[in-house]
């Protein structure tokens, strides 16, 4: 059920976010001397007319596929971290999520290769490059995840608590999504000029020349042909894909969790049950995590100990 659950919403964020991420890798690595896109927008435009809404998908398929496996690790490492840290606080919530973008970078490199390169599939690079060239940018992705996803369930934390997202709140979905989609443009913000920097290493050498010997050399080149501008290139178009991609990713996971194991709690033992009210982040992040007992309790958010929400 939990891992049903996590590649739900893995899934959900994939379809709903893919040609803003194809916007975004193409205006990140396009030649500057002779730009084919003037901004976000025009990039859209020149992807459909010259080859149709099929273009945004392009490569979907590899996401598609590591994106619903990604979600799932993530949820499990954040949930199982909480547990072992013992206290739900906001430092907490902010670690257990780091842990998580770390850990999730083994399986995410490759897939990641692929996506950033969409001119070059894996086989390709791994024929010419091996895993030299899969793994290429390893050290940047891990410097966006291990504090991106830190930033990411600890804003979700906060924005679930003030909001006061409870089951019988008529207002629920509006909130989980609200609180889902500012979550993943508070991460975005916080790692971007990274993520710049890894996609030009990833994409770096795809043509057969490369133009980087490293991260501190790729910042010096990109600093100085572009300015610092360098580092807000294709924001507008990763923030409009976040809200959307990362709201239906937590609502759907909470929401999938929420009605499939509704009137469970009443089977469980009241001295199973927790005393603090959980938040709506501790029931996506444990969605991965925890057996059914657990991952109900995450889910349902019981307003007392011994209360049963129907």
């Amino acid at each position: 059920m939990d891992f049903v659950a996590g590649c739900m919403g893995g899934a959900a964020g994939v379809l709903v976010g893919h040609p803003f991420d194809t916007v975004k890798v193409r205006l990140q690595v396009q030649n500057v001397d002779r730009p084919l896109y003037r901004g976000t927008f025009h990039c859209f435009q020149s992807i459909v007319r010259q080859e149709s809404m099929l273009g945004l998908y392009k490569g979907i398929g590899s996401p598609m596929m590591g994106l619903t496996f990604i979600n799932a690790i993530v949820f499990g490492v954040q949930g199982n971290a909480m547990r072992r840290l013992g206290c739900d606080t906001p430092l907490n919530q902010f670690l257990a999520g780091a842990s998580a973008g770390a850990i999730q970078c083994c399986h995410l490199l490759p897939d990641g290769a692929r996506q950033d390169t969409h001119a070059a599939p894996g086989d390709r690079i791994y024929r010419k490059e091996g895993f030299r060239g899969i793994n290429r940018g390893m050290v940047t992705t891990l410097m966006r995840e291990t504090p991106g996803f830190g930033v990411y369930f600890l804003a979700y934390d906060l924005l679930t608590r003030s909001l006061g997202c409870e089951p019988e709140d008529p207002y629920m979905i509006p909130k989980l999504l609200f609180a889902g989609g500012m979550s993943g443009i508070a991460s975005w913000i916080s790692t971007y000029p990274v993520d710049v920097i890894k996609s030009r290493l990833q994409a770096d050498g795809v043509g057969g020349v490369n133009r980087y010997s490293g991260i501190m050399d790729c910042v010096r080149q990109s600093l100085r042909k572009e300015g610092w501008r360098v580092f807000s290139r294709g924001l507008v178009s990763t923030l409009l894909r976040a809200f959307p991609v990362n709201a239906a990713t937590f609502a759907t996971v909470t929401l999938f969790l929420l009605y499939m194991r509704e009137g469970q709690e009443c089977s469980i033992p009241n001295s199973e049950l927790q005393p603090a009210q959980l938040q709506p982040a501790a029931a996506a992040a444990s969605a991965a995590a925890f057996g059914e007992h657990a991952g109900h309790r995450a889910a349902m958010r019981p307003r007392a100990p011994h209360s049963c929400p129907h």
